[in-house]
Formats: structure tokens, sequence, C-alpha cells
């Protein structure tokens, strides 16, 4: 408060500071969009953003790992991916396919259920199971003509027991009581038609398979992705991401909506790329993605905001512990996040040291040689490679507009990734300067707050140059607003930064020493 002197000596009046803290946007926060479980994801998150820390929070929500959904779901695989190679915070927005396809005749609305009949006891599927067989066994059945028996139904690797079942309603252990509810895989009953005993046929247990009729296959429609990335979205409410991942997804309609809503939102779409691509360019190389399309018509949209990744990898099947081909997206950004907490978001996220979790290597048909990722680097493809002796690595860093030479300081997803950095950074925490007088003091601590978050990335190694100087350049005064600008109630901040780029070539020259006099 202002002092009013009265006495001869001293006073002291503490001012406010003009200057105002900036604190660092995050950098790896991922957003997952694709086809979810079909049954088990909460009605109420189907097209919503919902917060996930861990692959937990995913099962909750979502319904975890599904091979027999819509199409092949690689949301689920993906962010397990994601928390496994360093990520430790997403978004998913679950979409449940709009048609389902019977293969024998026509279009259908809803999904039907299996029934199978056991003895005149009806199981029925709650999962949909036109790829994975949901297996129902009646079994330790008490003596010949019992009527308790146990029942134990396995889908992949999730199982359940119920033992001891009862198939007398008064029991506490009827069987529909302990099964109807409690199983996450089937429904039973009701029934008026119980057997008054199980029967023990002369082959062992009886077994069955559970499997939905036709009228469960789902198709992929463009509508199902492009609302996602509409004004006023789910999405679009979240008050910040970075990444972007469509598991799988290579439809030119969908990715041109993704990389459009990336642009407005300052984040990166990671692009996986199309699953029959291989490394050989006898056959079909996944160069021609970025160049007018490969054999199947897929085509990549370009931007400054983007790259894309290839091949997929091999990995094991945490549903039926079979071998998997998974795309490579969700490990990446996994990496990206790895990568951002180790060293900054201004180290590359590729090199010897971005270690893929969770793989057994590329797939076969994505091996490739040096001079064969050559090419598709030049292409502004990112390969993946498996090297002896150290795994399977990230092995590239280029945005997809990198073979363009009108985008070369967007070359690198790095360098990319920085810029989107400073400009969500400085939007988030310039907000006070809305409605201040627009002149000099102003200028002043705009100038002031920035450069004081500028020096502390500078002391973090995130720039080039050995002076702050050298490294980046805050101007805010007169030179850029001008007294036009100032009466349209505009302010003008120009941040230059001079950026680290990878090390991408490694060029070690050799000579010989020649006729040296021996001593």
């Amino acid at each position: 408060m202002p002092i009013t002197p009265s006495y001869p000596g001293i006073y002291i009046e503490e001012l406010p500071s003009n200057a105002h803290t900036i604190a660092a946007a995050p950098t790896s926060i991922a957003v997952f969009v694709g086809y979810t479980h079909p049954f088990k994801t909460k009605a109420v998150n189907l097209g919503k953003a919902v917060e996930l820390f861990s692959f937990t929070d995913y099962e909750r929500e979502f319904g975890g790992f599904t091979q027999s959904g819509a199409i092949d779901s690689n949301v689920a695989y993906a962010v397990n991916q994601f928390f496994l190679n360093g990520g430790s915070d997403a978004y998913v927005v679950g979409l449940k396919p709009t048609n389902y396809v019977d293969a024998a005749s026509a279009v259908l609305g809803a999904v039907t259920a299996g029934t199978v009949t056991i003895d005149q006891i009806q199981f029925t599927a709650l999962e949909p199971t036109d790829r994975i067989p949901i297996r129902v066994t009646i079994d330790n059945i008490q003596g010949a003509g019992s009527d308790v028996a146990d029942v134990s139904i396995a889908y992949g690797t999730q199982t359940e027991t119920f033992r001891k079942v009862n198939l007398t309603n008064t029991s506490p252990d009827f069987i529909e009581t302990r099964i109807k509810g409690n199983s996450q895989l089937v429904d039973i009953g009701p029934n008026p038609a119980y057997p008054a005993a199980f029967t023990t046929p002369p082959l062992g247990p009886q077994d069955i398979s559970l499997a939905l009729p036709a009228g469960t296959v789902g198709t992929f429609e463009v509508a199902d992705f492009n609302p996602v990335f509409q004004q006023d979205s789910s999405l679009d409410k979240v008050s910040i991401f970075n990444l972007l991942i469509l598991p799988g997804i290579v439809n030119n309609g969908v990715l041109s909506e993704a990389l459009a809503f990336c642009e407005r939102k300052q984040a990166f779409l990671i692009m996986d790329p199309p699953k029959i691509d291989v490394a050989d360019q006898t056959t079909d190389w996944i160069g021609t993605f970025l160049n007018g399309g490969d054999s199947a018509g897929n085509v990549a949209p370009r931007s400054t905001n983007g790259a894309v990744y290839f091949p997929y990898i091999k990995s094991t099947d945490p549903l039926t512990g079979a071998a998997i081909e998974l795309p490579p997206a969700g490990s990446v950004a996994g990496i990206y996040a790895r990568t951002d907490t180790n060293r900054g978001v201004w180290k590359a996220p590729a090199g010897l040291e971005a270690i893929v979790n969770n793989t057994t290597g590329v797939v076969d048909t994505g091996r490739m040689t040096d001079l064969m990722q050559g090419k598709l680097n030049l292409a502004g493809v990112d390969c993946l490679r498996t090297f002896p002796g150290v795994g399977t690595v990230v092995f590239g860093a280029r945005t997809l507009v990198s073979a363009n030479t009108a985008f070369q300081q967007w070359k690198y997803v790095s360098v990319r990734r920085m810029a989107l950095f400073l400009e969500q950074t400085l939007y988030r925490n310039l907000g006070w300067v809305v409605f201040e007088p627009n002149d000099l003091p102003l200028w002043v601590a705009i100038r002031v707050s920035i450069e004081n978050f500028m020096l502390s990335l500078f002391h973090q190694g995130a720039f080039q140059g050995t002076t702050p100087s050298q490294a980046f350049q805050v101007k805010c005064d007169a030179t850029t607003t001008t007294q036009q600008d100032i009466d349209n109630g505009i302010v003008n901040i120009i941040v230059a930064f001079a950026p680290l780029k990878p090390a991408e070539f490694v060029i070690i020259k050799i000579a010989q020493l020649a006729g040296q006099a021996q001593s």
C-alpha cells in the first residue's frame, strides 16, 4: 500500500514484480482414437475423450484387449505399448462401428449373441467370438447322474471357474445364481427345462465352443471418425494434448481430418503405415505411401505436424499368447514420452537408446538394409530397425514434409515438436497480458517473463549456441508494435530460437600418415 511519510527516516514499500512466471507445457500427452471393445466399452465413453494413467484404467473404461470387434481393433494394443514404452498420460476416444456386415446376406444394425444348449442349459456369449471361441466346460461331475459339477469358461487367456454349481433351484449354488451376472463372458437362462442332473459323456467332460452367428463383423467407416475432430467435440474441449495416434488407420480422409485438427491444436500426429506395405521395392514399397499412393490406394496427406513410422512390429498377444503383428505408432508415442522425460522434447526420439519394449522385432516383410532405409528416409519414412545386441529401435526422425525443400525448417520431428512446445507454453501462460495497458511497461514485462523462461531452457541445453543471445531472441517493443497496432488493441511478440538438429549423418574421415621419419 502507498506510504505516507510523516517523520524523518527510511520507509520501505514492497512493489509487485512485473515479471510473470511461465510454466512449461506438457509435451507427451497422447490421444488414441479408434474402435474399442464393442461390448465392454462403457456406453458413456463412446465418442468421449477419457483420460487414463495406466492400462488398468483402459481395461476398466474400455474393456481391454479384443480381436473380434469391428475390424482389427488395435487401440488396446497401442495404448498398452504406449504405457510399456514410457508413456504416463493419455486420452482415449473409443468408437463403435456404425455398420455390422452379415457375410451371408445384408447389413444389420445390431449384434445378436450366439446361444448353445448343453443338456438344455443355455449359455449365451456376452463377448464377440468371431475369431476367438468361448469354451464352456462342464467337468468334475459328482458321480454319474449328479446335480453338482464345475463350470469353466475360457476366452483366450481369460478364464472363469464356478465350482460345485447346482441344478437345484433352491440351492444357494444354483447355476443361474452363480453364473448369471457374475460371469464377464457368458449369460445363462432363465430356462424352465433344466435337466435333473448332469451326465458324463463317454469321451470326458462336456465341452462346447460358442461362436456368434453371421452379422457380427463390423466395417470401417470414415463417418465413425470424423466427428471426433470437429469443433466443440469432446476431444476439442481437452485443454491440451501433444500426440495423436490412430492405430492402424491409413484412410486418407481420416488422416487429413486428424492432421488439420493437430495443426489447430498445436499437436503432432504419429502415423502408422499400411499393413500390406513391405520394405522390398519390388513388391509394395512404403515409400509410395507418401508419393502418390501404394498399390491399395493408400496415400498419406502431408503436414509439418506429423510423421509416419514403418514397419509393423512383432509381439505376443496378451489375449491369446500367440504371436501378433502390431502397428508401431503406440510404441513410438511411448518412446516420445520416454525421451521427453529423460532428455527433453528437443532431443530426437530416435537412435540406439530409443529401444522399443515388448517386441520381438520388426515383421519379416519390414526388414531392410541400410541402402533400402536410405531411400525411405529421404522420402520421409521413419524406420524401425532391429540390430543385433541392441534390439528394435526407432531409427528415423523426419516429418511428413521433410522431402519438400520449402519446409526444410521443419524437416526434423524434434525441431517441429520443440516449436509446438513453445507455442503451447506461451499460449497457456500469457493470458495475463489481455486488457493490460499496451505500452512500454507491458512490453518490458512480457520480454522479461519470456526471456527468463527461454534462459531456463538454454541452461538445459535446448538450443544451439554458446550464449543466450546466440540461442534465442525475444522482441516486444515499438519496433514490433506500431501505433496502428496499439489503436487496434494488438501487441506483437517475436520469439526466435536456434533449434538443435539431430546428427542424422555421422561422417568419419580417415587418412593415413605416410613417409614419417622413424625415430
